[in-house]
Formats: structure tokens, sequence, C-alpha cells
């Protein structure tokens, strides 16, 4: 019998949805049984709704950061989601979260990890420390969710020139355009695997 591949989206603040739409863009191009149950936001403002709307996926505000967990494991097996992919989400899911969600958890990172990842390592931060370290490559890696920030296991990267780069912010524009390309090319190889191996 066949079976279809359910996958919702975490993002956090303000995030703009760039990845999100990328994905969307790219599913809706590829012959996958993929459900996109879920958005989740933590703020009513998150810009990214527009782009929910847009693409017709409902979107789920969970905004207290004390029920937050509780609540989207409650979601996540309503829902039945075997994917959960973070797109702009700040946050540290916490060990007991990670164990109690079955599925898998994924984020994408705009550096080659293991370098230039952590706590506080995200946006432009990221593209400074790159752009002072004088890298002549930057890139983008996909990874698996673990309990340390950006350190679960590595699924996908890809590397970009940034020698001609003059600032952090040309940085971010090249690696964002690797981001858009390696993230719903990988969804779309986990989707591949997993619908093989469950039908």
């Amino acid at each position: 019998m066949s079976k279809s591949i359910n996958i919702a989206f975490l993002t956090s603040g303000k995030s703009r949805g760039s990845n999100f739409e990328a994905i969307m863009r790219h599913l809706q191009e590829v012959d996958l049984p993929i459900r996109v149950q879920f958005l989740v936001i933590t703020r009513a403002d998150a810009p990214i709704k527009k782009r929910a709307d847009f693409f017709g996926v409902k979107y789920i505000l969970l905004d207290d950061k004390k029920s937050f967990e509780r609540n989207l494991i409650t979601y996540l097996e309503e829902y039945e989601v075997n994917l959960l992919v973070l797109a702009g989400f700040m946050r540290k899911l916490s060990h007991d979260f990670l164990q109690s969600f079955q599925g898998d958890v994924i984020n994408i990172h705009p550096a080659l990890l293991p370098k230039y990842g952590g706590e506080g390592m995200y946006g432009i931060r990221v593209h400074e420390k790159v752009f002072e370290s004088g890298e002549t490559e930057s890139g983008v890696t996909v990874h698996r969710v673990n309990d340390d920030y950006d350190a679960g296991p590595i699924i996908a990267q890809e590397i970009v020139s940034i020698s001609d780069c003059r600032n952090p912010e040309e940085i971010a524009h090249r690696v964002l355009e690797i981001e858009h390309s390696l993230y719903p090319r990988t969804i779309e190889k986990l989707a591949r695997e997993y619908l093989k191996n469950h039908t």
C-alpha cells in the first residue's frame, strides 16, 4: 500500500521564510506523495504567514515558551509528522523533546560545519566570522538536530567560493542562494528514502 510522508516546518521570530518558499516550490515540482501538514510560528506578526497563505499551508501559533515543546509534540503526533524541518528556528530543542518525537528533525546552517557553528552562530554573525577569518570558501550544511547547537550528523553540504566577496553581506547573499537549492533537494532525497522504506 502506498504511503505519504508528512512534513511540518518550525520557524521562530520574524523569519522571512525564503527557505520555506524555496522548499515549497521544489516540492510542487516533484512527483512524490509529500504532505505539508503545518507551519509553526512563534509570533503572531511573523512575516512568513504570507508565504504560508500563498501555498495554502496551515500555520499554528505557539507563543508560550513554557508549553511550546509539549504543544508541539501534540501537533506532531496528531498530524502524524515524519519529518520536522527547521527554517529560521533559533531556539534549542530539548533532549526530552528529541527523544519524544519519533520522526526526523533537520536544520540548515549557513556555513560548512563543524566550522562556524554553535550557540549564537546564526544569520549575519556566521558570515561576519567567516569574513574575518579570511576564508575563500563557505557554504551550507544540512544536518540532523541533536542536543547541541549545530552538532548533529551532517546529511549534506555544498561549497561556494567567496574569494571575491568584499563584505559579510555579499557572503550572506551567495550562501543563501545555495541554501535555496540544497535544502529542497535534501528534503526530496530524505522523502524518497522514507517512502522507499515505508511502501
